[in-house]
């Protein structure tokens, strides 16, 4: 099993109960095929850096999974699939990036910042 973040940027239309059914699929696809769900953080509607299909927000979903690596390539082929998904990127991350993020969520400090005596 290895780990991984996933990022997603949804239609803009999709109302809010859309958003949460379409976030429960995913969740719901990644522990039938035997991953582990690590944390979900929806952003919400953000402006888009440039314009997709021709519109200018998106509703961000990141999450954090862990599962088999077969599992991508069917998790991507659902991805595409979906009309409700503009954009998505899956990054593998190591044992540093889970540690980070790990911190993050807990609140702990993570910049390597100078202390000034």
């Amino acid at each position: 099993m290895s780990n991984y973040e996933l990022m997603v940027i949804f239609t803009p239309v999709l109302s809010e109960d859309e958003f949460k059914a379409a976030q429960k699929k995913y969740t719901d696809f990644i522990t039938e095929a035997g991953g582990t769900i690590a944390h979900s953080n929806p952003w919400g509607l953000k402006s888009l850096a440039y314009p997709i299909q021709k519109k200018t927000t998106g509703i961000y979903w990141v999450l954090e999974y862990s599962a088999p690596t077969s599992f991508n390539e069917k998790f991507k082929i659902q991805m595409l699939r979906d009309e409700q998904v503009m954009r998505h990127m899956i990054t593998v991350l190591d044992k540093y990036a889970v540690e980070y993020n790990g911190r993050k969520r807990s609140g702990v400090n993570t910049a390597n910042e100078k202390v000034e005596a």
